[in-house]
């Protein structure tokens, strides 16, 4: 299918002029980095922009860094690239992990993480994951820059609190300082690429806290305060788990659309989340299955 929008493509030499043009076409202008998402909309005219931005050419998006307990993924920074990293493996597996369930492997060598939460669809499997790493998205316009928790990011389906005349610079996330381990849980139709029908992320610390999100269970992205509250303090058993399966259904609030019913939704839920609390536990007792095994539904 070809473009049939118009627009004009502008390929900034520098960040400076990248945050002019969005400073006068605000939300007339769209970023173009992986353009997973923006060329099929370009194609299907769900996009009209006055002005595509190219930003793949500046350096300080590009790459990211572990530092003091940081990391910083750049704007531009793809599923593929963190696939390949020893780094996120070891590190951060649990994103490692989250990053193995994104579309297909051409779909993952463009995609960015960035690109995948300005997206903020319900679906998106790195959502969850940053949600319960508690990142910060980090954007910039000519009036300055901003930090904007992950918790307050997502405002609605496909709405997020980035201005019309910001960029995303890069999101940060702090490695926990407490013995920790995950598990990403992806409800899918078949193995392969398909959008999530709904996904659970678990982090299990060894004090008996832990920190759980959702997506595509809701509107948006989210933590599930309510049930890290059930769970906290006491070693997970059957019990446990029984009441933390009833708490979570009333943090969620799925749909029935092509993919899935309301009712199958739920029912998952306590599903996904048994599994994936079972498998974050025994992780973290150096049990269990590896990172980037068994976690698909």
């Amino acid at each position: 299918m070809p473009i049939t929008t118009e627009f004009e493509y502008i390929k900034p030499k520098d960040m400076d002029e990248a945050l002019h043009v969005f400073s006068v076409y605000k939300e007339k202008a769209r970023v173009l980095a992986g353009g997973t998402d923006l060329v099929v909309h370009l194609k299907e005219n769900l996009a009209r922009p006055e002005v595509v931005v190219d930003i793949k050419a500046l350096p300080e998006l590009a790459g990211f860094t572990l530092r003091d307990g940081t990391l910083r993924l750049g704007a531009l920074v793809t599923f593929s690239d963190l696939i390949a990293s020893p780094l996120i493996k070891s590190k951060f597996p649990l994103l490692w992990e989250a990053s193995l369930t994104v579309a297909s492997v051409g779909v993952r060598n463009r995609a960015t993480v960035a690109g995948n939460i300005c997206s903020a669809v319900p679906s998106a499997d790195s959502a969850p994951v940053l949600a319960v790493y508690e990142a910060e998205v980090l954007t910039r316009s000519l009036k300055g820059e901003r930090r904007i928790p992950i918790a307050d990011w997502f405002t609605g389906p496909k709405k997020t609190a980035l201005l019309p005349e910001e960029i995303v610079t890069s999101i940060e996330l702090k490695l926990p300082e407490k013995k920790h381990a995950g598990c990403y849980m992806k409800l899918s139709r078949y193995e392969g690429e398909d959008l999530a029908q709904g996904g659970i992320a678990v982090l299990a610390f060894a004090d008996n806290t832990y920190r759980l999100a959702t997506c595509a269970l809701g509107p948006k992205p989210a933590r599930c305060p309510g049930t890290e509250a059930v769970l906290s303090g006491a070693r997970l058993g059957e019990k446990l788990l029984s009441k933390a399966k009833e708490t979570i259904l009333g943090e969620v609030s799925p749909i029935s659309d092509i993919r899935s019913s309301k009712e199958y939704r739920l029912h998952m839920t306590q599903i996904m989340l048994g599994r994936a609390l079972g498998s974050a536990v025994a992780r973290l007792f150096g049990k269990g299955a590896k990172y980037g095994t068994e976690n698909i539904c």
